[in-house]
């Protein structure tokens, strides 16, 4: 089963739902991520991430349309609502279903005390975990 991670830049969200898919259901399904746009890898995701065992720092960010001619995806998950309300097309095989979750980058706007901003990183990564841990079995329910 193939599952893209969507999201407006492919920076964050996406980046830690994809590497808990990856690491956490790899016998179950492949995990991509992409966005509608591409801002770059967030080096505060990667930093949480590294914390929770998973290297997301060779990942790039990268645009949906440059998986999308090579990968048929069962599933198509968007993570933040932008790319919910701004989801490409896909071929019928693939089911779009929208499970949002707060932006790190816009929740830490403005603070300034790094343990702050990563605190407010782990919650989302933490979310993240939690809900990938329900798959496959939730996107059949979806």
């Amino acid at each position: 089963m193939n599952i893209l991670f969507l999201c407006t830049g492919n920076s964050c969200r996406s980046q830690m739902a994809e590497g808990w898919a990856n690491h956490l259901k790899a016998a179950h399904l492949t995990a991509y991520s992409a966005g509608v746009e591409t801002h770059g890898l967030n080096p505060y995701a990667v930093k949480v991430m590294a914390e929770a065992g998973i290297d997301i720092s060779g990942n790039s960010s990268k645009l949906v349309t440059d998986l999308t001619s090579n990968v048929e995806f069962d599933f198509v998950i968007t993570v933040c609502g932008h790319a919910n309300e701004n989801c490409p097309y896909f071929p019928s095989r693939s089911k779009v279903v929208h499970v949002g979750f707060d932006d790190p980058p816009s929740l830490a706007q403005g603070l300034t005390d790094e343990e702050e901003i990563l605190t407010l990183y782990r919650r989302v990564r933490d979310e993240i975990k939690t809900y990938v841990e329900t798959l496959p079995g939730a996107l059949h329910d979806a």
